[in-house]
Order: C-alpha cells, then structure tokens, then sequence
C-alpha cells in the first residue's frame, strides 16, 4: 500500500539555482519509532499504514506528488561569513496545504549525503533525532512558534561519529518554510538580483502577503522573530545555535541541535559545546537576534529602489530592535508574575525576582511554578530577600482581577530537563523507548500539575548536571 499525500510544491518551482533536486538514500532496515498522528491528520495524511510509513520517512519511498531537493542557503556562523551551506543532510520531500488552508514543508533530516554535505555524511544518529522530535513538540505544546516533528524513524544502519558506531534515524520535520535568512544571503553574496527579486517574491507571498516592499516585509519578520525571541527568553530556552542559517523568514525556532532549557538561572548561561566565546548565551539571544537581522536587510537593499535611503531606513530599524524584544520580553515575564495589566514599577518587580533568583542559585522553571502553589521560597537558601520581595508582588497583585489563571497559563510545570532528555537517549540507545513516550506524554500537557511525574520536573542533582549539548552532525 502506498502512502498518499497532497502535494504542492510551490519552492520546488523555483529556478535551479534555489536548490539540487535528489532522491533520500534509501536504508537497510526501516521502523517507526514515533509517529505524530495528529498532526499527520492536519496534513492530510493517511496514518493506516505503518509499514508504509516508515518506507516513505526513511526515504526509502517516495511518494506520488513529491519532488524531493535540498535547499541551497549561506549563512553567518558564530559571526564568519559561509557563502555556501544548504541542506547537507535534509531533502525537502514538498509541501502540502494542511487543513486550515496554511502551506507547510515536510522535510526529512539525516536523510543522506547531498552536493551541499562538504565533508559530512548526511546522516544523523538516534540521540538528536529523539531530542529534536521531543523538543520540538514540548515548544509547540508551550504554544511558542516551531517547527514540528511527524516522525522519527530507525534506519537499522549504524552511524559513525567520533566515539564509535551509533544507530542510525531519520526525523520528518514540519515546517511553515525553509526559507533562512541565509537563504536571502546565499543570492545577495552572489549579485543575483533575478534570483533574490524571485526569493522576496515567494516569501512575501507565502508568509507576508499584506508588505507592499521589502521595508514592510523586514518590519513584519523583525515583529515575529523579536516575539519569538521573548517567548524563548519566557520559558529559559537557549538554542545555542542562533546562526543566520538557522533565523527563519517564517518567525519559527528552528533547529534544536545544542537547544537547552536552563535550570539553575543565570543570564550569561551557555551549554552548546561549540559556542566557546557564549556569543548565543541566554541573554544574548536579543542582541543577536537584531544582529542577524540585520544581515536580512543588507541582503535587502538591492532590491530597493533607493540604496542609501534603504541603508538608513533599515539602519533604523534594525537598531530598535533589541527595545523591541525587551518589550515583548516585560510583557511576558509580567504575565509569569500574574499581572495582565501595566504599572510603573513592574519592570523593577521583574528584574528584581530575577536577580534574586540569579544570586541564590534558584531553578528559573520552578521559582514561577512554585509562585503558585507557594513553594517558590524553597528554592531561596536565606529566603529574606524574597520575602521582602514577595510582600511588593502581592501588594501589586491587588490590582489584577485572576493573576493566578494567567500564571497558569505562562509557567509551565514541566520542561524538558536536559539531564532527562540525555537519560531518555541512553535508554533507547539501549533499545528501551519507555522514558521518551513517557516524556514526551508529559511535555505535551506542560501547563499541568502532573503529580505523577514530579521527577520530571526537578532540577539535577550535582552528578546530573549536563555541562555542554551537541549539534550531533
């Protein structure tokens, strides 16, 4: 039986230039790890065939309609210039228009070598493969942008890395687009004026229907991505990995490599292994996301009419940014604390809660939890200051009419811990996929008190503590 799915593949009609169309590498062995059948429902696609579904998010299959490529893209990495990337290991299998009328890419990821692979194999291993599908399903249960994960799928071929053989997946990633802000550089580094007009156009009709000129749709992305950028800064989230290659034109997170959610919390926190300098830490994520922004606008200006007025016009706004995401960022943690509402010194109860957290070592996802149900005074060894602290919040709190609903709503129970997420990968290194379904049950309902797993939600132990994550190429 053949897996039927309704394609529309608007990038794949794109000029050549764009992409290198190629099959996936087929596999030895193919079994279906985890299957995301609601959301294979909003696609539109058949679920009675699991046999057949692993076939097709192997890539061993591909099915009628697709017209599989890997995407060409550059891209600022830690800051230098790579004027060639592209999927080195992903092949965009289409697009289909889900049940709400909204266009999305299904693209399988470890898929095999492409001509943008340089020295890599194209592959990946189970460990990233179950932390991608996990992460990306606990942001999108947080209800902050993200790709989506639809599958993650056994090879049965092992994978080399540097210690020693590995199994083998494939993950099925969803996504509004591909489109990168290195995408934009890819064709702007090369003067391709008809390349870049033809990449604006698409974009613009696909994610920013209503900009009448690349101005608006700059001002459109830079709305998205600075609210994106305060929802990961809301919860503690770090991806650790804020290239331009990975900053999308659709205003989603993208690419979960090295992500991590903080525990203890400290805003100069880094965990991603390669990122030695901390330029993608916790609280430089908005300053680097006007950076990267930044490199949109300049890949922009040819397509202006007037160069110079562009570069000050973008200049402008680029340099509001960070204000920006501040403001989203206030609007967020004040709703952490209960307060629909504004007032002058909210901003001082804000930051004060954090620095007080910051100098006792308090666990940023359980101080917020715990404002709820009252045990966020345990995280605090000389409580004093946040009494004294706490007394000013509940003086405000007069002012609000249901803070506690809002708080509910804004502090999730349950994160995924990086030390049990490294724990759900050993296991089913081992064969045992237990604690991954079980996890990822949870992380789909963060926002509830979840008795049963009151593991889940505590921070490491000292022996537990993951020091650094891996983008696990």
């Amino acid at each position: 039986m053949s897996i039927s799915i309704a394609f529309d593949n608007s990038y794949a009609r794109l000029p050549d230039g764009f992409f290198s169309r190629l099959a996936p590498s087929p596999v030895s062995a193919p079994a279906l790890l985890a299957f995301n059948a609601t959301l294979a429902t909003e696609l539109g696609i058949d679920t009675s065939d699991p046999a057949g579904l692993a076939e097709v998010f192997a890539g061993n299959t591909v099915p009628a309609g697709a017209d599989p490529l890997a995407q060409a893209y550059a891209g600022h990495q830690f800051g230098g210039f790579s004027p060639q990337l592209g999927d080195g290991r992903a092949v965009l299998l289409g697009e289909v228009l889900d049940q709400s009328g909204q266009r999305r890419d299904i693209a399988l990821k470890g898929s095999g070598r492409t001509p943008y692979s340089r020295m890599g194999d194209g592959r990946a291993w189970l460990g990233p493969v179950l932390r991608e599908y996990l992460l990306s399903e606990a942001m999108h249960a947080l209800g902050i942008p993200t790709t989506r994960a639809l599958a993650a799928v056994a090879t049965g071929d092992p994978v080399l890395r540097e210690h020693g053989p590995l199994p083998g997946a494939v993950l099925t990633r969803v996504a509004s687009s591909h489109i990168r802000v290195g995408t934009f550089e890819f064709f702007a580094a090369r003067r391709d004026l008809a390349s870049l007009t033809a990449l604006y156009d698409h974009t613009r009709a696909r994610h920013y229907p209503d900009a009448k000129d690349p101005a608006e749709m700059l001002e459109a992305v830079i709305d998205r991505q600075a609210a994106l950028v305060a929802d990961w800064l809301s919860i503690g989230f770090i991806h650790g990995v804020m290239n331009t290659d990975n900053t999308t034109l659709s205003g989603e997170t993208i690419d979960y490599g090295p992500a991590a959610f903080m525990d203890v919390y400290h805003p100069i926190t880094v965990y991603s292994f390669i990122d030695r300098q901390g330029r993608y830490s916790y609280q430089n994520q908005s300053q680097i996301i006007a950076w990267n922004l930044a490199q949109l606008a300049s890949a922009l200006v040819p397509l202006m009419p007037d160069a110079d007025a562009a570069v000050q016009q973008f200049t402008t706004m680029i340099h509001a940014m960070p204000a920006r995401v501040e403001a989203e960022r206030q609007l967020r943690f004040r709703r952490k604390l209960g307060l629909a509402t504004r007032q002058e010194g909210d901003t001082a109860l804000v930051d004060d809660l954090l620095k007080l957290m910051q100098d006792h070592g308090a666990d940023f996802s359980n101080t917020f939890r715990g404002l709820i149900d009252g045990t966020a005074r345990d995280q605090f060894a000389d409580p004093a200051g946040f009494d004294a602290w706490h007394a000013r919040w509940q003086h405000r709190l007069k002012a609000e009419d249901e803070p506690q609903a809002l708080m509910r709503a804004t502090n999730p129970a349950v994160i995924p811990r990086n030390h049990r997420v490294e724990q759900m990968i050993a296991a089913a290194v081992q064969g045992d996929f237990a604690p991954f379904e079980r996890m990822l049950d949870v992380l789909q309902r963060p926002f509830d008190d979840h008795p049963e797993a009151a593991d889940l939600k505590q921070p490491p132990r000292p022996d537990e503590v993951v020091q650094n994550t891996f983008c696990g190429t």
